[in-house]
């Protein structure tokens, strides 16, 4: 991390960095080891802008210089292939940040299990549904949100159709009847139609499952189980949490922050 203390034009890395580990308890947080939460590449100037994006990508760190900005906050860091050489596109995606001097900072997990900016707990507050409980628990944390409600699972979709459409995904369900009610509705953004979330969501009485994607075979499962699954987009459920992450930043450091949206196509 970079040691240095802070210049007239805005803070260092150093102290937003402090700032964020603190916030999002990084340091105590469990996740894959290729998630690498924290800053992953140092720059060496105060930070004057924030870029905010999904993922790390030669267009999102292309876009963060275009913008002006000097650091860039990102769920998906640079380094989810594990080790790898810095050669072709994985150094291209380096040589940018160094050569503009572009920090990044990477928060997954930490950013998942926020009880108040993590993905799933302001995707709930995007549907209308109120969190009264953990969900997705991966060691010690809870990477998503449950609860209860009385609307009919069509409403439930018809609102994340409509909030997948105004962030770069699409949402569709998988088998259910036009009358079925929802009670017991859960949330894991991203990649949440696992084997686990779905056992913990079966186990828990959980009856409408809201992810951002899944495999084929947790469709064909799901009606079997009591389920119906609402996949609304990987990149699209997980653009929340990083923009309230961007938000805090502006709030605490006074610095102006911009998005770039990426969408994947799922």
């Amino acid at each position: 991390m970079v040691q240095r203390m802070a210049v007239e034009g805005g803070p260092t890395l150093e102290r937003i960095a402090q700032d964020l580990d603190a916030l999002l308890r990084t340091s105590e947080t469990p996740d894959y080891k290729t998630a690498l939460n924290g800053v992953q590449l140092a720059n060496r100037t105060p930070i004057t802008k924030v870029a905010a994006a999904v993922d790390c990508s030669r267009f999102t760190i292309e876009q963060t210089i275009a913008q002006g900005a000097n650091l860039l906050l990102v769920h998906h860091g640079l380094f989810w292939g594990g080790l790898q050489p810095l050669t072709g596109p994985h150094l291209e995606r380096v040589r940018l940040l160094i050569d503009h001097d572009v920090a990044l900072y990477a928060a997954h997990l930490p950013l998942d299990a926020h009880e108040r900016i993590g993905n799933s707990r302001l995707l709930a507050g995007a549907l209308g549904l109120e969190p009264t409980a953990g969900f997705a628990r991966h060691e010690h944390i809870f990477c998503g949100v449950r609860g209860t409600t009385t609307l009919r699972t069509a409403t439930v979709l018809d609102r994340c159709q409509r909030f997948s459409a105004t962030h770069g995904g699409t949402a569709i369900a998988s088998a259910m009847p036009a009358d079925r009610m929802t009670k017991h509705w859960a949330i894991c953004t991203g990649a949440g139609a696992g084997h686990s979330t779905i056992a913990e969501a079966v186990a828990l009485g959980v009856d409408t499952l809201i992810v951002g994607e899944g495999p084929h075979w947790s469709a064909v499962d799901a009606p079997e189980k009591g389920l119906v699954i609402i996949y609304a987009g990987h990149y699209a459920t997980e653009t929340l949490g990083v923009r309230a992450l961007a938000d805090h930043v502006t709030a605490t450091f006074g610095l102006p922050w911009s998005w770039i949206s990426a969408p994947t196509g799922l």
